[in-house]
This record gives structure tokens, sequence and C-alpha cells, in this order.
């Protein structure tokens, strides 16, 4: 997929580097719920279990072919939001330095044009933290709409009962 900004396109064992460069920003990972990447090492490890997986890609600057985040939804997104029966998690990050230039939104907006193209997935959900709000606007601005609920994954941010606001965007 790709637009005049941004390729989202699988993870390469040569993307390491860059990933580990950007994921061991203490910010961006706590933001999205993962403890920063400590080495080169634990960004391969990633990509060769948590990022490999058909509906999980990179976020490519197609200024530079750099890998600046990721976008997925389904495995490794996976996590205790209110799922409806066959409804696939979203997920997505970007590196601080790309923060607010819309990239996220625009990497959404392409995920959910292939979900409605390929798939008969009729919803999607996603959440975040309540303190990363800009977040829920990249949701709101793709069409996501707040149900409501606030719900709690240990899993996510290290542990702790951290609150996370539900979005769902029904595509049918």
């Amino acid at each position: 997929m790709k637009s005049d900004r941004i390729t989202l396109r699988s993870w390469r064992d040569s993307d390491a580097e860059t990933l580990y460069k950007y994921a061991s920003d203490e910010e961006v990972g706590t933001r999205a719920g993962w403890q920063p990447h400590r080495s080169v090492e634990e960004s391969l490890s990633i990509i060769k279990t948590v990022f490999n997986n058909p509906t999980t890609w990179a976020i490519e600057l197609n200024e530079t072919g750099e890998a600046i985040g990721a976008i997925g939804y389904g495995p490794s997104c996976d996590c205790s939001l209110p799922a409806w029966e066959g409804e696939p998690t979203v997920g997505y990050w970007v590196a601080k330095p790309f923060w607010g230039m819309g990239i996220c939104t625009e990497a959404l907006q392409m995920i959910i044009d292939y979900v409605k193209k390929n798939t008969e997935i009729s919803s999607l959900i996603s959440g975040h933290f309540i303190d990363n709000a800009a977040s829920g606007r990249v949701m709101e601005k793709c069409g996501f709409i707040a149900t409501g609920d606030i719900c709690y994954d240990q899993t996510l941010y290290m542990g702790e009962d951290k609150p996370i606001r539900v979005l769902r965007l029904e595509l049918q």
C-alpha cells in the first residue's frame, strides 16, 4: 500500500537497526503500551515474531525508505479490549520525530481502505491510553467512535492498570 508520503510494507530483518533507533525511545513505547527496546537484537526478534504476520506492516517514509513506525490489525495488536466476535484490534505507532504530521492518520486510513476492499471484516476496535489523546484523535479522524467503555489490560504499559478508552469503527 502506498501514498505520496508513506508505504505500508512487510517488515524486513534489515529494519532492525532503524526499529531500535525509534523503538528505544521511552516516550514512543510507553504511549503504545510496550517496553522500550533495549537492543538491536531485541528489535530483530520483534520483527521475526510480533511483526511476522500478514496484517502487520512497517510504515516506511517514501522520502528516505526508512521504517518510521508500525501499523496492523489482528495478532500483533491483540489485547483485552471488549471486541465483538471476529473483530480485530487495530494498533499503530510512529517515531517521535514524525509526531503531529498526520502520518498515523494516513496509515490508519490506508488500513481501513485495505480491510474494506480485501476482507469480510465488519468492524475494527482500538483504544488509547487516556493520557495519549493524540492517538484517539487519529482514530476519530478515521471514523472510529468511542464506545463509552474504559478497560484495563495488565499486559500493556509494563503491567500497570492504566485506563484505555475504547473506540470502534463499523465498516458495513
